[in-house]
């Protein structure tokens, strides 16, 4: 095997995985401040200059506090949930290109880890992976709540997880290829977005539901649950769970960009093509801030409501926007 090529796949990976989990602490700044500005109210502004140093505070704060275990849980196995639910956050991005190639000590180099022809399967397959992270956290604690939102999770993620395949359909059947370079390079001319509305707004509510967030935060409902999986856990236990939810929320904007809006495609790429890192930088953060505008706007749905919605709405509507998209394309091809 070329060292060369090993040594660029090293120091992508490497790259890419101190970007996730630096970004991850500054999404939660992000978010902090963006829910202040739309609830009207003062953000955190006094670690730091305009409280930027606030990600740092909380992370050391969470390394010094006290881990607890219960007494009758499966220790193993609570120890070992966390590092489950963490892990695929990381390696789902390994296949999104963030750039056009780009040429470095002679060699053609491009931006992303892994542009595998089974791209999307590649996601999907890692994205299922999450659930057993969550459900085993919940069984292990030996706690009734974190059970109860084990369970929820276990059956809300495998439910929407057929409505997100459904939302993936769509594009690839437009681009021919199930890689996403193919896909973003498919959108030279048009985003996908503005010819296929309905997969992205299936893609959007059913991304929302995979990572737990609002309004489909039902693993972890307070009112109900007291925290639901992660009642039991504490220190950098509790913080990997939320790790792997903030650097999902970005895997899902990452995967949104690219199948829907041209990924790091944009104006004059071909010509500097250091804008394309930038025109995917600021589509994520859109894509973040959308997710966010949403959890402050709108109030957690009834679990029955929500299963009823991902069966009963969601899934039909994606089958049937499938179905025209390939009567469509069989006709105008």
């Amino acid at each position: 095997m070329d060292t060369g090529l090993v040594v660029e796949w090293v120091v992508k990976a490497a790259l890419l995985l101190f970007i996730l989990a630096t970004g991850f602490a500054y999404t939660t700044f992000y978010e902090r401040k963006l829910l202040a500005r739309i609830q009207v109210r003062i953000g955190p502004n006094r670690v730091g200059p305009g409280g930027w140093l606030q990600p740092a505070a909380d992370g050391i704060k969470l390394i010094f506090k006290e881990e607890l275990i219960p007494e009758r849980a499966d220790k193993v196995i609570f120890v070992l949930a966390p590092i489950i639910t963490v892990i695929p956050a990381f390696i789902i991005m390994a296949v999104i290109p963030w750039g056009t190639s780009v040429t470095l000590f002679g060699r053609e180099i491009p931006l992303s880890i892994s542009d595998i022809n089974v791209g999307v399967l590649y996601i999907l397959s890692v994205a299922s992976i999450a659930v057993y992270g969550i459900t085993l956290a919940g069984w292990s604690s030996n706690n009734k709540y974190a059970m109860m939102g084990g369970l929820r999770s276990a059956a809300q993620m495998v439910s929407y997880e057929l409505a997100l395949g459904l939302a993936f359909v769509p594009p690839i059947m437009l681009a021919g290829s199930m890689s996403i370079g193919d896909i973003v390079e498919a959108q030279r001319g048009l985003w996908y977005f503005l010819i296929q509305p309905v997969a992205f707004f299936i893609f959007l509510v059913a991304g929302l539901a995979e990572v737990n967030r609002a309004p489909f935060d039902m693993p972890e409902a307070e009112q109900e649950l007291t925290a639901g999986y992660h009642t039991e856990y504490s220190g950098m236990k509790f913080s990997l769970f939320f790790m792997a939810e903030y650097i999902k929320m970005a895997a899902v904007s990452a995967i949104g960009a690219s199948l829907f809006f041209g990924g790091y495609r944009g104006p004059f790429v071909d010509v500097v093509p250091a804008l394309g890192p930038l025109y995917f930088f600021l589509k994520v953060m859109l894509g973040l801030g959308v997710m966010i505008w949403i959890r402050a706007t709108l109030p957690r749905i009834r679990y029955d409501r929500l299963m009823s919605f991902g069966w009963k709405v969601l899934l039909p509507l994606g089958l049937a926007n499938v179905f025209v998209t390939a009567v469509i394309i069989v006709i105008l091809g």
